[in-house]
């Protein structure tokens, strides 16, 4: 990787970690976004180390600004939910594909960035399917365990099932080797 590209790839990473520290929760001591993010992409250096300069870019900003669309503002129930993650989506991909032609990214590399926050070919593209693989890596290793009290049983297990589910096969198989999922959830990871 030559200077420029080393240049540009941390530019733009620094400049999503700025985005990202005004997020107002700091719940964990610092802007949960900007944690997220970095979770984001040790877990994707981990599970993906010769990962593309896109998919590296792609993990470290697939949050960026969430707390600009807030849930409450979309109509509740499932429909309502889906928008809003539809328009974090959008709002996501857009946002770091200004960042990444700030830092001298072309346009097609700031769209492959972007089609992979949108999930566009996940199960086809291995792109988009290792950022998925990631996100729920990260889910599972630091969200998961705070996150699951607050849930009804059966809503905790539908959710855990549509997690395997998006994952590929053999990060079905890491997460059942890394993590100690109960019996029950451990089963939606073995199909």
């Amino acid at each position: 990787m030559g200077q420029g590209a080393v240049s540009r790839l941390y530019a733009a990473i620094a400049a999503i970690d700025a985005a990202n520290a005004g997020d107002p929760d700091h719940s964990e001591g610092q802007p949960a976004a900007l944690l997220y993010g970095q979770r984001m992409s040790e877990e994707l250096a981990r599970l993906f180390p010769d990962a593309s300069e896109p998919l590296q870019i792609a993990a470290r900003g697939q949050h960026i600004e969430r707390w600009i669309l807030k849930r409450q503002d979309f109509p509740e129930g499932r429909a309502g939910y889906l928008t809003w993650r539809a328009e974090l989506a959008r709002h996501h991909a857009a946002r770091v594909g200004r960042i990444m032609v700030r830092a001298g990214y072309d346009a097609a590399d700031a769209e492959r960035a972007g089609r992979m926050i949108r999930k566009e070919g996940i199960k086809r593209d291995a792109e988009v399917q290792a950022l998925e693989d990631v996100i729920c890596f990260t889910f599972l290793k630091w969200y998961f365990a705070p996150f699951a009290p607050t849930q009804d049983p059966v809503k905790l297990d539908r959710i855990v099932a549509r997690t395997a589910r998006k994952m590929s096969a053999e990060g079905r198989a890491r997460a059942l080797q890394e993590f100690d999922l109960p019996k029950g959830f451990a089963a939606h990871f073995l199909a």
